[in-house]
């Protein structure tokens, strides 16, 4: 049994890391509003580029679609992964439902017809100490993306893809729901589809200047590197809420175990506070 000593030191130690959890907790709760609103306010401005991507390429035929590398469909012999983490740990599960996730979508490929471009350093030491292929490694920034990271990282995977080394890319990152929902997900990056060709719709309303092929090669990197940079902002939102999350969690229960220390190290005290007045009584009845 724990003597009254070694329930003090170790219900200030629990207070200790209490304070530092929700200290955790108020950075983590104020910096995801900002993180929040910058998410949701960027999802809306990449939806609208994408519908004026398929506008205009509404406008174009199949011949001058297929003129545009980025859009080769070719077998699909080898595929980069772009895998977007954390840089920190102390978000709950966060990391791991990624990493499980990557895991089971490439469990059924030999590694050797796949490589990965990891953005955080905890999916990079995570799949280093797996042994996976990895291409490229970016981290430093996962709780405050730039553009100009989207920008590094269409920029080698658009690389990869144009010289033929890999056939296809595709982003693994987490969807931000709400601060205690966050979902895994991946999207087909390259090669850029073609939206489905219908002929009921009027064409001619639209009229391009300098042509409808200058600005379908304009839009095609932009679209790629929003659509990239949205996947940052909801990556960072998701981490932020994640993180508050769990130290919510770990500081609560913090204090329910300071709790039940208090009430153990009481009942020790006074035990040993009947003790004494037992041996006082005992003493001054052998006296009489």
């Amino acid at each position: 049994m724990a003597s009254a000593q070694d329930l003090r030191k170790r219900i200030k130690s629990i207070r200790n890391t209490q304070q530092i959890t929700k200290a955790m907790k108020m950075v983590a709760s104020a910096r995801l509003r900002r993180a929040q609103t910058k998410a949701k306010s960027t999802e809306p401005y990449a939806e609208k580029l994408g519908q004026i991507l398929n506008n205009v390429a509404g406008s174009l035929d199949a011949a001058e679609l297929a003129a545009y590398p980025l859009m080769e469909v070719r077998e699909v012999q080898r595929t980069a992964y772009i895998i977007i983490g954390a840089d920190k740990g102390l978000a709950g599960a966060y990391t791991s439902n990624l990493t499980k996730y990557f895991t089971r979508l490439v469990e059924s490929e030999d590694r050797a017809n796949y490589e990965a471009i990891t953005v955080g350093r905890k999916p990079m030491d995570y799949l280093t100490h797996q042994k996976y292929p990895i291409t490229e490694s970016y981290y430093g920034f996962s709780d405050k993306p730039e553009y100009s990271h989207a920008q590094r990282i269409v920029n080698d995977a658009t690389k990869l893809f144009l010289e033929g080394k890999v056939d296809k890319v595709v982003m693994v990152y987490t969807h931000f729901v709400n601060s205690l929902t966050q979902t895994v997900q991946s999207v087909d990056l390259l090669p850029v589809t073609s939206p489905e060709q219908d002929d009921s719709k009027m064409q001619e309303l639209y009229y391009y200047e300098p042509s409808a092929q200058a600005i379908y090669s304009e839009l095609l990197p932009k679209y790629l590197e929003i659509t990239v940079y949205n996947a940052l902002l909801q990556a960072s939102a998701s981490e932020l809420g994640a993180r508050m999350t769990a130290m919510t969690s770990a500081t609560d229960n913090a204090g329910e175990l300071i709790s039940t220390l208090n009430l153990e190290y009481n009942k020790l005290r006074q035990a040993g506070i009947t003790n004494e007045i037992s041996e006082i009584v005992g003493g001054a009845n052998a006296l009489q």
